[in-house]
């Protein structure tokens, strides 16, 4: 039933005839095999300096990422996507994945490995959220952005530049989430439906919206990062409303 909930024979079919491109040539592929539509606005508003932070809501799991990330290669070619380290199991994926391991502590050689990146001029894409969007106050939206772009932004001179996602999942997605609320349940059960939740997609239509640039020099000491970090993600939201 897992597998078949996870869509296992169609994910190994695209890997297979996608098994000689990787990296930045492996993501159109996946956008073209799915025959998602992208439309984005303010497209003009991506810096021609690509050593910044593209940080994005994450109300999908997969599409969103597929998107921010080939619109980052298509702008500047190589970059580096901070991701689950279950990305690293793709092999079409390793040469653009900086992994970071989301439920838990992560390992040195992953912390020493983005403290590289960081200090490098690759541009970097990033969802602060760390998990995809959930019902927040009975409305859809991420919670509580992560702060370690925000110091990251500092001390290496990055600028951020916003993306949102117009969208949101299927009702079987958070609804499993309610449930498992409400009986208590830890396990993120609504997970095993993110690969349902790409299929999905095939044949729609995808809307983004790309913000100015928000100066690292912003991020003064009269907030705290963490505050800074909701800030950003305030601005990223401020997207939807501001067309």
């Amino acid at each position: 039933m897992i597998k078949l909930i996870i869509r296992e024979n169609e994910i190994n079919r695209i890997l297979t005839v996608y098994a000689d491109f990787q990296g930045i040539d492996f993501l159109p592929k996946i956008i073209e095999e799915l025959n998602i539509k992208v439309q984005i606005e303010g497209i003009q508003n991506l810096p021609e300096n690509g050593k910044c932070f593209f940080v994005a809501n994450h109300p999908f799991g997969f599409v969103d990422g597929l998107i921010l990330t080939n619109t980052v290669a298509c702008k500047y070619g190589d970059f580096r996507a901070i991701g689950n380290e279950v990305f690293t199991l793709i092999p079409h994926m390793r040469p653009i994945v900086a992994a970071v391991n989301v439920f838990g502590t992560n390992p040195r050689i992953y912390l020493t490995e983005l403290e590289k990146l960081f200090a490098s001029d690759l541009p970097i894409t990033h969802f602060p959220a760390g998990f995809v969007s959930r019902i927040n106050k009975r409305k859809i939206e991420d919670g509580e952005w992560q702060k370690g772009f925000i110091k990251k932004a500092i001390k290496y001179q990055r600028n951020i530049v916003p993306f949102y996602f117009y969208g949101r999942n299927s009702c079987l997605f958070y609804f499993t989430y309610a449930i498992r609320k409400i009986f208590g349940i830890k396990t993120n059960l609504e997970l095993v439906f993110l690969f349902h939740e790409l299929f999905n997609k095939r044949g729609k239509t995808i809307k983004v919206k790309i913000g100015e640039p928000i100066s690292y020099q912003v991020f003064d000491k009269y907030k705290t990062h963490f505050e800074w970090a909701q800030f950003v993600k305030e601005q990223v939201y401020n997207l939807k409303s501001s067309q």
